[in-house]
């Protein structure tokens, strides 16, 4: 399985309550926080979801 390098790039203030909780189950924290997760169909769908707030690479 591939895994994906998801950087937070903008912040998750005044944003909906959904998109800070997604933010969060990816495990971001902060602007420039970088984490790395395996590309599952759970985790893809939750970053389609914010993907206007994160950059996405392929590892």
């Amino acid at each position: 399985m591939a895994k994906l390098r998801i950087t937070q790039v903008k912040s998750g203030i005044d944003r909906s309550k959904r998109q800070k909780d997604t933010l969060k189950a990816l495990g971001l924290k902060k602007i420039n926080q970088t984490v790395e997760q395996e590309a599952t169909p759970p985790i893809l769908g939750m970053v389609s979801k914010v993907q206007h707030l994160v950059k996405v690479e392929e590892i």
